[in-house]
């Protein structure tokens, strides 16, 4: 690890513009000339489409054009948008829908798109809607959370999405059979909305032939492939960039119909188009999180250890197939569903059900918190009902420290881990030993408190190579091109900062340059918390090849042996001299001197394999039985992220990560009515976490650098999601349990708590 450098709280630098409202998003960039895009959304969740005639919208004032599904297919668009679909370890694979751009025949849940009007201002295009004629007659919603129902896509008998499985059903089932205990637990993981900042938006224009669109996401290359081939396009023909970026948390990671349709429409009309979504908008129409039903099995022998693992999950699809959605339930939801506990006996059975809602894809974890979860709820329950503590039961099954790298039930190697130290180490932070006085203080008042535990280990995710691309200015500057996007993680300041203290250039001399097509050849954008670990390692390559060409240069300068040149970190060194040069210094002597070869240095790299990052959240509430109220008193997260470059950043990331679980686990919850219209879509009825919902959360390190990576770092930007819903419900369900609460699931509202202890109390009684 002595290539690592320095760990620096360093403040985002990016910050800057942003506060001072000098950021620039997709509608600041917008020209002047652009038309306005609006969508005609289908407002019955089911059903087929009878008449749908714009004749009169396209003569309303200020309207450019009209688009419905017989437009695109005049065009000669009529290939749908792709998905991938699973693939068992049996060879069954997932039903492979068609998802149309605009909805043909048919529409499938409310909010999906039926006609796109373009016009000269947003309020001539929403009026102009008001024009068309779309006539729907109703059919049955499927809404329930398993087969059944008229088919929503030929393709899909009963509505099945997919059958998967993986693990040894035969000796599963043996370890159950010879099990001296067995703890069985049902838990919901309710769909959430994920609600960014900035909602989705994009501009698209054509110019000389070829088409460029701009959208809020988190890489350009997906989306330029899709273009390409849903268009009927070359690839050199595209060309996607990316502003600034209010927030993605994987539902930006995708392509949406209203991308390709402003491309569509600005091809047509001759004039750059834009679109943005509006929030109630976005809540229909953006992928959901989440949505799966849970039964979880654990076998034990007599000394409580584990010998088998079984999950069934029922995995909401919605209306069609997102663009990984199936791969997340299954593949990816295995990749860590043993947790950190020596299971070598895992069944996993998943099947994904299509109904009448909304789309479902990643959102932050993206099945690792799916798989956390009912894992960790799982060993909750099995504490509580073997009588031990749910400490001493973690301890007891965790991998030792001397048995990595560890390969898993499902396939994946851990390479390193301390799981012991961890846990110990979060006890201590946690104040567990003063638990009981607090316990104590709030029974006084009439409150209930509980302790909540989780130890989480999650896989980094995403594409395992990435290219960096260093470029000296002729102004002392440097660009650095990377193939990440930043949507607000502080990508510009923890890039320029590692470049530095691999470089000794001034980091404000560092420009970090992203989100263009055209300027970065391939990259894998941003997801699976892969962005620092892969770019900071292609960037360390380019550095390795950048400075022994450097110093050679420097030695034909100061005409000295080659081998008599030293680098320091910040600048080269002629040895027994006092001669010095940085790398800004020689790059315009190599200017100068037509050295071109030493301006511009690239490098691609592929990772041997994913770092692990893992580690313990403890939750703290209070709960008012008369109310229902959960109060979430005391957060504690000890992590192991291996090496860090920003410990401030990283601390951040996981603050942000904890509040999106305390939102999904106290508040956040979609609700639909049986003919699948959405009862939440608006702040109304849709709460998020605010300031006076969250205590200070505390944040420690106790680092076990990868191995899978030069500097031994491990991705941290999802992991605050990952062990929040486990630990914030297995401390609400602990405060419940002296009232009788054997069932308890996400979201804790007042109204559900309430109702639990009710229920409760009625069956004791």
């Amino acid at each position: 690890m002595e290539r690592f450098g320095k760990s620096q709280p360093v403040r985002r630098v990016e910050d800057q513009r942003f506060l001072r409202g000098a950021g620039r998003y997709i509608d600041d960039i917008a020209p002047q000339n652009a038309a306005f895009g609006h969508v005609l959304r289908a407002s019955v969740a089911h059903g087929r489409i009878t008449e749908l005639d714009a004749s009169a919208a396209r003569e309303a004032p200020g309207v450019l054009a009209v688009l419905t599904a017989a437009d695109l297919a005049a065009e000669g668009i009529t290939r749908g948008m792709g998905a991938t679909v699973v693939e068992a370890p049996d060879g069954r694979k997932g039903a492979a829908v068609r998802r149309p751009l605009l909805a043909e025949d048919r529409v499938r849940f409310v909010g999906e798109p039926v006609a796109f009007i373009l016009a000269e201002s947003r309020a001539a295009a929403a009026d102009a809607a008001e024009f068309i004629t779309l006539e729907i007659d109703a059919l049955p919603a499927h809404m329930a959370l398993a087969p059944g129902g008229e088919a929503l896509h030929p393709e899909a008998p009963e509505n099945r999405a997919f059958s998967w499985a993986m693990g040894d059903a035969d000796k599963v089932r043996a370890a159950f059979e010879t099990a001296a205990h067995v703890v069985e637990l049902a838990a919901e993981d309710n769909r959430v909305i994920v609600n960014t900042m900035e909602p989705r938006g994009c501009l698209a224009d054509w110019s000389e032939g070829r088409l460029h669109v701009a959208f809020g996401g988190q890489g350009v290359w997906d989306l330029k492939h899709d273009l390409a081939k849903l268009l009927g396009l070359k690839r050199e023909q595209v060309h996607v960039t990316i502003p600034d970026v209010g927030g993605g948390f994987g539902m930006k990671a995708f392509a949406y119909p209203e991308y390709f349709l402003c491309a569509i429409a600005a091809r047509k009309i001759g004039r750059p188009v834009r679109w943005m979504s509006e929030r109630g908008e976005a809540m229909m129409s953006d992928n959901a999180g989440r949505d799966l039903d849970h039964v979880a099995r654990l076998a034990f022998d007599e000394d409580l250890r584990l010998t088998g693992y079984h999950v069934t999950t029922r995995a909401n699809m919605g209306a069609y197939n997102s663009e990984y959605a199936q791969n997340i339930q299954t593949e990816l939801f295995a990749k860590v569903m043993p947790g950190t506990y020596r299971l070598r006996n895992v069944l996993l059975e998943v099947e994904g059900v299509f109904t009448n809602t909304t789309q479902v894809d990643a959102y932050r974890g993206a099945g690792r918190p799916e798989a956390i979860y009912i894992l960790e709820r799982a060993m909750d329950m099995a504490a509580r009902e073997l009588g031990v503590s749910p400490w001493e039961l973690r301890r007891r099954n965790f991998i030792e420290k001397h048995e990595f790298p560890y390969r898993s039930a499902t396939g994946v190697t851990y390479d390193v881990g301390d799981f012991h130290k961890v846990l110990s180490r979060a006890e201590a932070e946690a104040g567990v030993s003063g638990f009981d006085e607090r316990l104590e203080a709030s029974r006084a008042a009439g409150k209930r408190r509980g302790l909540g535990l989780c130890y989480y280990i999650e896989s980094i995710l995403g594409e395992p190579s990435e290219r960096a691309k260093v470029e000296f200015d002729d102004d002392r500057t440097v660009k650095l091109y990377v193939g990440t996007q930043s949507n607000g993680q502080g990508h510009e300041t923890v890039y320029a900062q590692f470049l530095a203290d691999q470089s000794g250039i001034d980091p404000g001399a560092i420009r970090v340059i992203q989100g263009d097509s055209d300027l970065i050849p391939k990259g894998g954008g941003t997801g699976g918390s892969r962005s620092v670990t892969v770019q900071n390692t292609a960037t360390l390559a380019v550095v390795d090849e950048m400075i022994p060409k450097y110093a050679a240069f420097f030695a034909e300068l100061e005409e000295v042996p080659p081998e008599d040149v030293v680098f320091d970190d910040l600048v080269f060194r002629a040895a027994g001299t006092n001669r010095t040069a940085g790398l800004l210094e020689l790059s315009e002597r190599a200017r100068e001197d037509g050295r071109d070869d030493l301006l511009t240095f690239s490098k691609r790299i592929t990772l041997d394999d994913r770092s692990f990052p893992n580690g313990a959240h403890v939750a703290e509430v209070e709960v008012d039985p008369e109310t229902g109220e959960v109060r979430l008193d005391r957060y504690t997260v000890v992590d192991d992220f291996g090496n860090l470059i920003n410990p401030l950043l990283a601390e951040g990331q996981v603050h942000g990560g904890v509040v999106q679980g305390v939102g999904q686990a106290l508040m956040e919850r979609v609700v639909h009515d049986e003919d699948g219209q959405l009862l939440t879509a608006s702040f109304m009825d849709y709460a998020l976490p605010r300031a006076s919902d969250v205590p200070m959360i505390g944040f420690a390190t106790e680092p076990t650098p990868s191995t899978y990576n030069p500097m031994g770092m491990k991705g941290c930007g999802e992991a605050g999601t990952v062990g929040a819903l486990a630990a914030i419900s297995n401390a609400v369900l602990d405060a419940l349990w002296d009232l009788g609460v054997r069932q308890a699931d996400m979201p804790f509202t007042p109204e559900r708590v309430w109702k639990m202890c009710r229920d409760a109390a009625a069956r004791a009684s």
